[in-house]
């Protein structure tokens, strides 16, 4: 059954199917990662479809699929987020009822917008896959149709729909890089982009502390991860897909890996260079741009999503600042007599440094000549900028120390 599954023909009516419910999201040329990688690159920006990413593609194309019984018993999935979303709103669409198995760890946003299409919402297990046998054990007791978030080849035929649409616009594509949690957009793309083109590369990409698939095609068959670990919630899988894992073994060029600061880091150039939000996992292809050893090549970053709620939004600006060196705390020892506040803000001043916060603590010694600690929390416009900052402190006669900055 597997293999006649993901055709050409599939696909083309696949992409009929979901211009009903998706927005055209039109490639944005990046001068800004173009510059820094020496190619040229393109964002396919599924974080503005209206659920806020791919996955209402895959979900719809196998609402349509279904038959009436199927639908008429209600439908249940699990999903850290965004298919849950997907599900919910095809759902909606066709007048059915829809129940998601959500990890207790999914962003409340994600929950309240699942449950605003209409859908009742379960929170069970710490990740994916203990929300996914929550999800069977409950469809084995109400007679639901499971619609399983990747490892089903018709969810996987609707996410390929992508790639029509990127080929469509930019035939001249060399590198497609793609997301991967448990391969179902993957595995669309893969397999549709070297049908429409063979010469094309698909790069999978995967948070180095969920790296499934990359393991899974190391030993040859799908792999379990014994843990996963990180802050890219909507690709955090232990297991990829079966019935997946052969077209991709196939299809798939390439994994490169993201640690999460590097996520981090990518929120920000989109954040301040495209004025686009997108979450963890949509992030990824973003950051293994800079990983990519390639020059002049067409390249498309697939942003998958962009639902990320504001808390985490706001720790992830912040920590993203501290890493670029963009904040920074210095604690300095200034001798307990008049203007020695006045004297170090003025050294600052000279070097461009912008202070965000002060801490005065004229208890911390009984020493009259350095009694009184001050911290210093500072802007900079980075490294270079903070490092001329405490050579112009130390050159001042102070001696400063870098602390850890809490905003």
């Amino acid at each position: 059954m597997g293999e006649q599954m993901l055709t050409l023909e599939k696909f083309e009516e696949a992409c009929e199917v979901v211009k009903r419910v998706t927005l055209e999201t039109e490639l944005v040329f990046s001068n800004y990662f173009s510059a820094i990688t020496g190619n040229k690159v393109y964002l396919k920006p599924e974080n503005m479809q209206l659920t806020g990413a791919y996955k209402v593609r895959g979900a719809y194309y196998k609402m349509s699929t279904l038959t009436e019984e199927e639908r008429a018993k209600g439908l249940i999935t699990a999903s850290a987020g965004n298919h849950a979303q997907g599900v919910a709103y095809a759902a909606k669409c066709y007048g059915a009822k829809a129940t998601i198995v959500m990890p207790t760890t999914t962003p409340f946003i994600k929950v309240e917008r699942t449950q605003s299409y209409g859908a009742e919402t379960v929170l069970y297990g710490d990740v994916y896959d203990e929300a996914c046998q929550k999800a069977y054990a409950l469809a084995a007791e109400h007679g639901y149709t499971f619609i399983h978030p990747f490892d089903d080849l018709t969810v996987a035929t609707g996410q390929g729909t992508i790639a029509m649409e990127i080929l469509k616009e930019l035939p001249e594509a060399d590198y497609i890089l793609v997301p991967i949690g448990g391969g179902g957009l993957a595995t669309g793309v893969s397999t549709l982009a070297k049908m429409l083109n063979p010469k094309v590369k698909i790069i999978g990409v995967e948070p180095a502390g969920a790296n499934c698939m990359q393991e899974s095609l190391r030993a040859g068959r799908v792999t379990t991860l014994p843990a996963v670990n990180t802050i890219a919630d909507g690709t955090a899988v232990k297991t990829p897909g079966e019935k997946l894992f052969p077209y991709l073994q196939k299809n798939l060029d390439d994994i490169i890996t993201v640690q999460d600061e590097e996520l981090v880091g990518a929120f920000l150039d989109m954040v301040e260079n495209h004025k686009m939000v997108a979450e963890n996992s949509g992030l990824l292809t973003v950051a293994a741009l800079r990983h990519l050893d390639v020059k002049g090549k067409n390249i498309v970053s697939i942003i998958s999503g962009g639902n990320m709620d504001v808390i985490t939004m706001s720790s992830v600006v912040q920590q993203g600042l501290i890493l670029r060196d963009r904040i920074f705390t210095v604690s300095v020892l200034l001798p307990d007599k008049p203007g020695e506040l006045y004297r170090i803000s003025g050294i600052i001043a000279g070097v461009s440094g912008n202070v965000i916060k002060l801490e005065h603590n004229q208890f911390v010694s009984i020493n009259r000549n350095a009694a009184v600690e001050l911290c210093i929390t500072m802007e900079a416009f980075g490294t270079e900028h903070k490092r001329q900052i405490m050579d112009a402190l130390e050159k001042g006669g102070f001696q400063p120390k870098q602390v850890r900055t809490i905003i």
